[in-house]
């Protein structure tokens, strides 16, 4: 597959936390993609021909039993792997001819992640944890300060963006988590079992908060096993070996 070594031009900053809108043809679109693992002599079909579009200000939820493929799927939104065959576009760009440093930049700019635990620096405050990404962007530090401190605001912490995780109690990291998730104002918020590391009532505040993010404009994809989870979305997305196995709209 032939790949494209020229950079995209950075993009104009604007200013809140809401998607960029996209073509016509969606925030999202992929076409026919496989993903084939090599174990040993064996081949596995993790992606079985996906054909998927994500409109901008869309709230998402792709689940599926263990071993149906949700992760790979989630991992190539995500740019965190490739396909095998087919082909994808995020925001126009075709992200299957993209060379390494380029799928680094989407990563960075285009797309905001939310693990299921965390992922924060033990030893950095909260305000340093969501400017990481400003700092690999080169943001200059008086504007990352801002925008850290606006994305805690925004997710109820302004009053804890001292402390450090440790300090924290799980809703509140994971609510760091979205801050930083937030902070580059990415096109899409991509979630990954957010709620699974806390207990229900947590993770109920948490996917509160999800809701209130996409009603302010944000879209969203969630990646769970939990119905209850992937109810708060206004699509859902059914996932079995590899393959859509079907669509509800709620």
């Amino acid at each position: 597959m032939s790949r494209s070594s020229a950079m995209p031009d950075v993009e104009q900053e604007v200013t809140t936390f809401v998607g960029r809108p996209s073509s016509a043809d969606g925030l999202i679109r992929m076409e026919n993609v496989w993903r084939t693992y090599k174990m040993g002599q064996e081949e596995v079909q993790a992606l079985r021909g996906i054909n998927l579009t994500i409109h901008p200000n869309e709230y998402v939820a792709i689940i599926g039993p263990s071993g149906s493929g949700k992760s790979t799927l989630m991992n190539i939104i995500g740019c965190l792997d490739t396909p095998t065959a087919g082909r994808y576009w995020l925001n126009g760009r075709l992200v299957t001819e993209m060379d390494d440093d380029e799928l680094a930049y989407i990563r960075n700019r285009e797309i905001g992640f939310v693990f299921q635990l965390f992922n924060l620096l033990p030893r950095a405050t909260a305000l340093h944890n969501v400017e990481l990404p400003l700092i690999y962007a080169g943001v200059p530090a008086r504007e990352r300060l801002e925008r850290a401190r606006q994305a805690l605001e925004m997710v109820d912490l302004g009053d804890r963006m001292h402390h450090r995780p440790n300090e924290l109690s799980g809703g509140q990291r994971q609510r760091v988590a979205i801050a930083r998730a937030l902070v580059n104002r990415p096109s899409i918020l991509l979630a990954d079992e957010p709620t699974g590391a806390l207990d229900s009532k947590t993770g109920a505040e948490i996917m509160a908060l999800f809701d209130r993010l996409h009603a302010q404009g944000n879209t969203i994809i969630i990646v769970t096993h939990e119905p209850e989870v992937a109810a708060h979305a206004h699509r859902i997305i059914h996932i079995r070996d590899g393959r859509i196995e079907r669509e509800e709209r709620r």
